[in-house]
């Protein structure tokens, strides 16, 4: 059975409820590009980059879901490799749906909700404060760090990254969690996590300052890998968009190392 681009985008949008998240100008939630369709088959993707997108040519599916999409560095001239994107997705008619926060805060599809699931983390409220909303969430417990530590760094390489680490000893413990998947450490996120109470903080990652501050803080910080951290939630889309509309996906992987 085969759905419209119009009908897909819709419902999407009231999943992640994009009309209500504030978020930022680059982001563009909703229907980024526009093909003929009808949707026959959805990639999956963190980004929409060339490699993305030939992905998507390649696996013979004509909607990409993507987490960050086409137009995060502003307007640009389209030519080079911002014309082959565009040049790409108009011969093979192909169109791209983009969900940036709602896909990071979405209860059950969200970056945070499922990494934090998958991490054996529960969390009790929110965390990084974005306007009126909380973009990650946080939590009790108690274990070494070393071993959550070992979890966050599992992901990581899952993904083609690697941890990268502050604050982490050997007779340590966590009792209090924050997770803020993506570019989720900043001296504003850090100052939150204090406080909170929070000792350990898990991110993709942050300047290299909030390396400094964290030590300086008392705060065990973890830095995942921003690619690594957000391929949960446009994996779990992928899927429900399949499950909805009857309509085979795939996740096209293209890792950064960062």
């Amino acid at each position: 059975m085969s759905e419209s681009l119009t009908r897909i985008g819709a419902w999407v949008d009231e999943l992640l409820g994009v009309a209500g998240i504030q978020d930022y100008p680059g982001a563009m939630n909703g229907i980024q590009f526009e093909h003929d369709g009808p949707v026959r088959k959805v990639a999956a993707a963190v980004d929409a980059s060339l490699r993305t997108i030939t992905g998507a040519v390649e696996a013979g599916a004509n909607l990409l879901v993507v987490h960050h999409g086409l137009f995060w560095g502003g307007v640009q001239p389209v030519r080079g490799r911002i014309r082959e994107r565009f040049r790409l997705l108009l011969d093979h008619d192909i169109a791209i749906y983009s969900a940036h926060l709602p896909l990071d805060m979405h209860p059950a599809l969200g970056n945070n909700a499922l990494m934090a699931a998958e991490l054996g983390l529960v969390p009790d409220r929110g965390f990084a404060r974005h306007g009126t909303q909380f973009v990650g969430l946080q939590g009790s417990c108690d274990m070494e760090t070393a071993t959550l530590a070992e979890r966050v760094a599992s992901v990581a390489r899952r993904e083609g990254g690697a941890l990268h680490s502050v604050g982490v000893t050997s007779d340590r413990r966590s009792r209090r969690w924050a997770i803020c998947t993506g570019a989720g450490a900043s001296s504003d996120t850090l100052q939150e996590a204090a406080a909170a109470g929070v000792d350990t903080l898990i991110v993709g990652e942050g300047p290299h300052h909030t390396a400094v501050e964290a030590e300086e803080r008392g705060i065990a910080l973890l830095y995942a890998g921003h690619y690594a951290t957000e391929t949960y939630g446009v994996r779990a889309l992928g899927e429900a968009i399949a499950n909805e509309f009857d309509i085979p996906w795939i996740f096209v992987p293209a890792p950064t190392g960062t």
